[in-house]
Protein backbone atom coordinates (compact mmCIF):
# COMPACT_ATOMS: atom_id res chain seq x y z
CA UNK A 1 0.00 0.00 0.00
CA UNK A 2 0.99 3.95 -0.92
CA UNK A 3 1.66 5.96 1.90
CA UNK A 4 1.29 10.42 2.00
CA UNK A 5 3.27 12.61 3.17
CA UNK A 6 2.24 16.53 4.05
CA UNK A 7 4.69 18.78 4.53
CA UNK A 8 4.16 21.87 6.72
CA UNK A 9 7.06 23.60 6.70
CA UNK A 10 6.15 26.58 9.77
CA UNK A 11 7.78 27.19 12.50
CA UNK A 12 7.39 29.65 15.75
CA UNK A 13 11.30 29.85 15.98
CA UNK A 14 14.41 28.07 13.59
CA UNK A 15 16.67 25.74 15.63
CA UNK A 16 20.48 26.21 15.12
CA UNK A 17 20.65 22.50 14.50
CA UNK A 18 18.10 22.42 11.38
CA UNK A 19 18.84 22.25 8.10
CA UNK A 20 15.68 21.67 6.58
CA UNK A 21 13.48 23.86 4.67
CA UNK A 22 11.73 25.24 6.96
CA UNK A 23 11.23 28.68 9.40
CA UNK A 24 9.49 31.48 10.44
CA UNK A 25 7.12 33.26 7.45
CA UNK A 26 4.40 35.74 8.47
CA UNK A 27 0.62 34.86 8.99
CA UNK A 28 -0.40 35.74 5.69
CA UNK A 29 2.31 33.44 4.03
CA UNK A 30 0.63 30.61 5.97
CA UNK A 31 -2.87 31.21 5.31
CA UNK A 32 -2.02 31.45 1.47
CA UNK A 33 -0.15 27.65 1.74
CA UNK A 34 -2.87 25.98 3.49
CA UNK A 35 -5.18 27.43 0.44
CA UNK A 36 -2.40 25.44 -1.72
CA UNK A 37 -2.13 22.43 0.01
CA UNK A 38 -5.90 22.30 -0.23
CA UNK A 39 -5.60 22.41 -4.11
CA UNK A 40 -2.69 19.91 -4.46
CA UNK A 41 -5.02 17.36 -2.23
CA UNK A 42 -7.95 18.18 -4.05
CA UNK A 43 -6.45 18.03 -7.68
CA UNK A 44 -4.42 14.76 -6.73
CA UNK A 45 -5.91 11.86 -9.08
CA UNK A 46 -6.45 8.93 -6.59
CA UNK A 47 -5.60 5.66 -8.45
CA UNK A 48 -4.90 4.01 -5.08
CA UNK A 49 -6.00 4.22 -1.51
CA UNK A 50 -3.20 5.16 0.97
CA UNK A 51 -2.86 3.19 4.31
CA UNK A 52 -0.26 5.82 6.18
CA UNK A 53 -0.39 9.73 6.70
CA UNK A 54 2.73 11.33 7.68
CA UNK A 55 2.50 15.28 8.22
CA UNK A 56 6.46 16.88 8.73
CA UNK A 57 7.79 19.66 8.78
CA UNK A 58 8.26 22.94 9.95
CA UNK A 59 5.77 22.12 13.02
CA UNK A 60 2.63 20.71 11.80
CA UNK A 61 1.26 20.37 15.44
CA UNK A 62 1.10 24.51 15.04
CA UNK A 63 -2.20 23.81 12.29
CA UNK A 64 -5.47 24.85 13.98
CA UNK A 65 -8.08 21.96 14.65
CA UNK A 66 -9.96 23.76 11.22
CA UNK A 67 -7.02 23.15 9.03
CA UNK A 68 -5.52 19.85 10.07
CA UNK A 69 -9.19 18.82 9.97
CA UNK A 70 -9.60 19.80 6.41
CA UNK A 71 -6.41 18.54 5.10
CA UNK A 72 -6.80 14.96 6.56
CA UNK A 73 -10.76 14.83 5.06
CA UNK A 74 -9.33 15.41 1.58
CA UNK A 75 -6.79 12.38 1.95
CA UNK A 76 -8.79 8.87 1.36
CA UNK A 77 -8.30 5.58 3.66
CA UNK A 78 -8.84 6.82 6.72
CA UNK A 79 -9.14 4.62 9.23
CA UNK A 80 -5.47 4.92 8.18
CA UNK A 81 -3.48 1.94 9.66
CA UNK A 82 -1.22 4.98 10.77
CA UNK A 83 -1.64 8.58 10.98
CA UNK A 84 1.85 10.49 11.91
CA UNK A 85 2.19 14.39 13.36
CA UNK A 86 5.40 15.71 14.38
CA UNK A 87 5.07 17.92 17.36
CA UNK A 88 7.60 20.38 19.31
CA UNK A 89 6.80 19.75 23.04
CA UNK A 90 5.39 22.77 24.78
CA UNK A 91 2.16 23.14 23.35
CA UNK A 92 0.36 20.03 23.68
CA UNK A 93 -3.22 20.08 25.64
CA UNK A 94 -5.81 17.86 26.57
CA UNK A 95 -7.91 19.42 24.30
CA UNK A 96 -4.96 19.12 21.16
CA UNK A 97 -4.89 16.00 21.85
CA UNK A 98 -7.92 14.56 21.66
CA UNK A 99 -8.31 16.70 18.78
CA UNK A 100 -5.65 14.95 17.06
CA UNK A 101 -7.17 11.62 17.93
CA UNK A 102 -10.98 12.92 16.86
CA UNK A 103 -9.04 13.75 13.55
CA UNK A 104 -7.61 10.48 12.74
CA UNK A 105 -4.30 10.50 14.17
CA UNK A 106 -2.46 7.46 15.91
CA UNK A 107 1.04 8.42 16.33
CA UNK A 108 3.12 11.63 17.42
CA UNK A 109 6.90 12.23 16.92
CA UNK A 110 8.50 14.83 19.50
CA UNK A 111 11.21 16.79 18.46
CA UNK A 112 12.77 16.46 21.76
CA UNK A 113 15.90 16.02 21.13
CA UNK A 114 17.35 16.93 24.27
CA UNK A 115 16.15 16.58 27.86
CA UNK A 116 18.83 18.91 29.41
CA UNK A 117 18.06 21.87 29.98
CA UNK A 118 21.86 23.33 28.79
CA UNK A 119 21.84 21.95 25.35
CA UNK A 120 17.75 22.90 24.93
CA UNK A 121 18.62 26.57 25.35
CA UNK A 122 21.63 26.59 22.77
CA UNK A 123 19.45 25.00 20.31
CA UNK A 124 16.66 27.76 20.38
CA UNK A 125 14.03 25.64 21.98
CA UNK A 126 12.18 26.30 25.01
CA UNK A 127 10.80 23.14 26.44
CA UNK A 128 11.44 21.28 29.69
CA UNK A 129 12.05 17.26 30.88
CA UNK A 130 9.14 18.25 33.20
CA UNK A 131 6.93 19.71 29.71
CA UNK A 132 8.17 16.46 27.96
CA UNK A 133 6.38 14.01 30.87
CA UNK A 134 3.31 15.96 30.83
CA UNK A 135 2.66 16.03 27.44
CA UNK A 136 3.66 11.83 27.03
CA UNK A 137 0.93 12.17 29.59
CA UNK A 138 -1.72 14.15 28.09
CA UNK A 139 -1.36 12.24 25.02
CA UNK A 140 -1.55 8.58 26.79
CA UNK A 141 -4.91 9.47 28.55
CA UNK A 142 -5.73 10.98 24.91
CA UNK A 143 -5.61 7.30 23.46
CA UNK A 144 -2.78 8.31 21.58
CA UNK A 145 0.12 5.67 23.12
CA UNK A 146 1.87 5.35 20.07
CA UNK A 147 4.91 7.65 20.46
CA UNK A 148 7.97 8.47 19.29
CA UNK A 149 10.91 11.14 21.11
CA UNK A 150 13.41 12.16 18.96
CA UNK A 151 17.08 12.57 20.41
CA UNK A 152 20.39 14.36 18.75
CA UNK A 153 23.72 12.99 19.70
CA UNK A 154 26.68 15.51 18.95
CA UNK A 155 24.35 18.85 20.23
CA UNK A 156 26.94 22.01 21.46
CA UNK A 157 27.75 21.11 24.95
CA UNK A 158 26.81 17.76 25.13
CA UNK A 159 29.01 15.39 27.13
CA UNK A 160 28.89 11.69 28.37
CA UNK A 161 26.60 12.57 31.74
CA UNK A 162 24.41 14.55 29.71
CA UNK A 163 23.50 12.29 26.67
CA UNK A 164 22.45 9.29 29.34
CA UNK A 165 20.79 11.52 31.47
CA UNK A 166 18.26 11.80 27.87
CA UNK A 167 18.47 8.19 27.61
CA UNK A 168 16.97 8.13 31.53
CA UNK A 169 14.33 9.77 30.49
CA UNK A 170 13.69 7.45 27.68
CA UNK A 171 13.73 4.82 30.42
CA UNK A 172 11.32 6.75 32.60
CA UNK A 173 9.28 7.55 29.70
CA UNK A 174 8.96 4.46 28.16
CA UNK A 175 8.35 5.43 24.79
CA UNK A 176 7.52 2.48 22.17
CA UNK A 177 9.95 3.97 19.09
CA UNK A 178 13.07 6.28 19.89
CA UNK A 179 14.89 8.32 16.81
CA UNK A 180 18.53 8.72 17.25
CA UNK A 181 19.80 11.18 14.94
CA UNK A 182 23.95 11.93 14.79
CA UNK A 183 24.28 15.96 14.10
CA UNK A 184 24.61 16.74 10.67
CA UNK A 185 27.15 19.13 10.40
CA UNK A 186 26.66 21.48 6.58
CA UNK A 187 26.10 25.09 5.44
CA UNK A 188 22.04 24.59 5.63
CA UNK A 189 21.75 25.17 9.14
CA UNK A 190 23.38 28.06 11.58
CA UNK A 191 25.35 25.82 13.69
CA UNK A 192 26.38 23.73 11.12
CA UNK A 193 27.95 26.57 9.02
CA UNK A 194 29.69 28.09 12.28
CA UNK A 195 31.06 24.73 13.13
CA UNK A 196 32.16 25.17 9.24
CA UNK A 197 33.79 28.60 9.69
CA UNK A 198 35.75 27.67 12.70
CA UNK A 199 32.97 30.26 14.71
CA UNK A 200 31.69 30.41 18.35
CA UNK A 201 28.43 31.21 17.45
CA UNK A 202 25.32 28.46 18.73
CA UNK A 203 28.07 26.84 20.98
CA UNK A 204 29.64 25.96 17.46
CA UNK A 205 33.34 25.80 19.49
CA UNK A 206 31.90 23.98 21.97
CA UNK A 207 30.39 21.04 20.06
CA UNK A 208 31.78 17.18 20.46
CA UNK A 209 33.78 15.61 18.15
CA UNK A 210 32.50 13.07 15.15
CA UNK A 211 34.33 10.32 17.42
CA UNK A 212 32.45 11.46 20.49
CA UNK A 213 29.04 11.70 18.99
CA UNK A 214 30.11 8.14 17.69
CA UNK A 215 30.46 6.96 21.27
CA UNK A 216 27.03 8.91 22.27
CA UNK A 217 25.18 7.08 19.08
CA UNK A 218 26.64 3.55 20.20
CA UNK A 219 25.73 4.42 24.16
CA UNK A 220 22.41 4.76 23.01
CA UNK A 221 21.92 1.62 20.62
CA UNK A 222 23.15 -0.33 23.96
CA UNK A 223 20.78 1.32 26.28
CA UNK A 224 17.64 1.00 23.96
CA UNK A 225 17.91 -2.69 23.66
CA UNK A 226 18.37 -2.70 26.90
CA UNK A 227 15.18 -1.63 27.45
CA UNK A 228 13.71 -4.01 24.59
CA UNK A 229 13.78 -0.97 21.70
CA UNK A 230 15.74 -2.74 19.34
CA UNK A 231 17.01 -0.85 16.58
CA UNK A 232 15.46 -1.54 13.17
CA UNK A 233 16.88 1.37 10.88
CA UNK A 234 19.80 3.11 10.55
CA UNK A 235 18.54 6.02 13.24
CA UNK A 236 15.40 4.38 14.31
CA UNK A 237 14.46 2.01 17.10
CA UNK A 238 11.35 0.24 18.18
CA UNK A 239 9.70 -1.79 20.72
CA UNK A 240 8.39 -5.01 17.80
CA UNK A 241 4.98 -4.02 16.55
CA UNK A 242 6.00 -0.07 16.88
CA UNK A 243 8.03 0.43 14.07
CA UNK A 244 7.39 3.43 11.87
CA UNK A 245 5.13 1.89 8.94
CA UNK A 246 5.28 5.20 7.04
CA UNK A 247 8.82 5.55 6.70
CA UNK A 248 9.41 2.21 6.04
CA UNK A 249 7.84 2.78 2.56
CA UNK A 250 11.26 5.16 1.52
CA UNK A 251 13.71 2.09 3.02
CA UNK A 252 11.33 -0.73 0.83
CA UNK A 253 10.78 1.67 -2.08
CA UNK A 254 6.89 1.36 -1.25
CA UNK A 255 4.85 4.24 -3.47
CA UNK A 256 3.96 7.44 -1.62
CA UNK A 257 2.87 10.97 -2.61
CA UNK A 258 4.13 14.23 -0.91
CA UNK A 259 1.86 17.86 -0.68
CA UNK A 260 3.31 20.89 -0.05
CA UNK A 261 6.60 22.53 0.08
CA UNK A 262 9.80 20.38 -0.98
CA UNK A 263 7.71 17.25 -0.69
CA UNK A 264 8.61 14.12 -2.49
CA UNK A 265 6.76 11.44 -4.59
CA UNK A 266 7.34 8.24 -5.69
CA UNK A 267 5.51 6.20 -8.08
CA UNK A 268 7.59 3.22 -8.21
CA UNK A 269 9.06 4.76 -11.27
CA UNK A 270 9.48 8.38 -10.94
CA UNK A 271 10.80 10.64 -8.10
CA UNK A 272 9.02 14.02 -7.82
CA UNK A 273 9.98 16.78 -5.96
CA UNK A 274 8.20 20.42 -5.09
CA UNK A 275 9.38 23.46 -5.45
CA UNK A 276 11.68 23.79 -2.07
CA UNK A 277 10.56 27.18 -1.57
CA UNK A 278 7.42 28.21 0.18
CA UNK A 279 6.59 31.64 -2.14
CA UNK A 280 7.42 29.23 -5.17
CA UNK A 281 5.22 26.67 -4.04
CA UNK A 282 1.94 28.95 -3.47
CA UNK A 283 2.97 30.42 -6.73
CA UNK A 284 2.30 26.84 -8.65
CA UNK A 285 5.87 26.39 -9.86
CA UNK A 286 5.85 23.19 -11.22
CA UNK A 287 7.57 20.38 -9.81
CA UNK A 288 10.53 18.70 -11.00
CA UNK A 289 10.30 15.09 -11.81
CA UNK A 290 13.64 12.46 -12.21
CA UNK A 291 13.15 8.79 -13.13
CA UNK A 292 14.04 6.51 -10.41
CA UNK A 293 17.38 4.35 -10.31
CA UNK A 294 15.54 1.66 -8.62
CA UNK A 295 19.02 -0.83 -9.12
CA UNK A 296 21.53 1.64 -6.64
CA UNK A 297 18.80 2.81 -4.39
CA UNK A 298 17.29 -0.68 -3.34
CA UNK A 299 21.24 -1.26 -2.02
CA UNK A 300 21.10 2.45 -0.67
CA UNK A 301 18.11 2.45 1.42
CA UNK A 302 17.70 -1.08 1.65
CA UNK A 303 20.78 -1.50 3.75
CA UNK A 304 19.67 1.38 5.85
CA UNK A 305 17.51 -1.30 7.57
CA UNK A 306 19.16 -3.60 10.15
CA UNK A 307 17.59 -6.98 8.10
CA UNK A 308 19.41 -5.94 5.24
CA UNK A 309 18.42 -6.54 1.49
CA UNK A 310 18.35 -9.86 -0.26
CA UNK A 311 19.72 -9.28 -3.76
CA UNK A 312 18.87 -11.28 -6.65
CA UNK A 313 21.67 -13.29 -8.72
CA UNK A 314 21.95 -10.33 -11.19
CA UNK A 315 23.23 -8.13 -8.19
CA UNK A 316 25.06 -10.05 -6.54
CA UNK A 317 27.58 -10.50 -10.04
CA UNK A 318 27.14 -6.33 -10.59
CA UNK A 319 28.39 -5.30 -7.73
CA UNK A 320 30.58 -8.20 -6.70
CA UNK A 321 33.74 -6.18 -5.87
CA UNK A 322 32.15 -3.71 -3.63
CA UNK A 323 30.10 -6.43 -1.77
CA UNK A 324 33.15 -8.62 -1.08
CA UNK A 325 35.36 -5.78 -0.25
CA UNK A 326 33.27 -5.03 2.47
CA UNK A 327 32.54 -8.55 3.61
CA UNK A 328 36.65 -8.81 4.08
CA UNK A 329 36.35 -5.48 6.03
CA UNK A 330 33.89 -6.49 8.18
CA UNK A 331 31.37 -3.44 6.90
CA UNK A 332 28.86 -5.83 5.66
CA UNK A 333 27.73 -9.79 6.24
CA UNK A 334 25.97 -12.16 4.44
CA UNK A 335 23.73 -14.85 6.12
CA UNK A 336 20.99 -16.70 4.12
CA UNK A 337 21.36 -14.91 1.17
CA UNK A 338 20.64 -11.41 2.91
CA UNK A 339 23.04 -8.94 2.96
CA UNK A 340 23.21 -6.04 6.27
CA UNK A 341 25.54 -3.45 7.85
CA UNK A 342 27.44 -4.60 10.98
CA UNK A 343 27.56 -3.06 13.66
CA UNK A 344 31.16 -1.37 12.51
CA UNK A 345 29.34 -1.03 9.23
CA UNK A 346 26.28 0.88 10.45
CA UNK A 347 29.00 4.07 11.41
CA UNK A 348 30.76 4.35 7.90
CA UNK A 349 27.45 3.79 6.05
CA UNK A 350 27.67 6.82 3.83
CA UNK A 351 31.40 4.98 3.11
CA UNK A 352 29.35 2.00 2.25
CA UNK A 353 26.41 3.19 0.52
CA UNK A 354 28.61 5.42 -2.42
CA UNK A 355 29.12 2.60 -3.93
CA UNK A 356 26.66 1.67 -4.94
CA UNK A 357 25.77 4.30 -7.05
CA UNK A 358 26.02 4.25 -11.03
CA UNK A 359 27.86 6.14 -12.94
Amino acid sequence: MAGVYISYPFCAQKCTYCNFASGVFPVEQQRAYIAALLRELESYQWHWTPDTVYLGGGTPSSLNGRDLSALLQRVPGRPWREATIEAAPGGITPELACAWKAAGLTRISLGVQSFVEGEIRRTGRKHSAAVVADEVAILRSAGIGNINIDLIAGLSGQTSAAWNESLDWIARLEPPHVSVYMLEVDEDSRLGNEILLGGTRYGAADTPSEEQTAAFYETAVERLAALGIQRYEISNFARPGFESLHNLKYWTLEPYAGFGADAHSFDGYVRRQNPESVREYIEGSAAASTPARLEEERFFVGLRLMSGIQPGPEEWSRYELPIRRFLDAGLLESESGRLRLTSRGVMLSNEVFQEFLLP
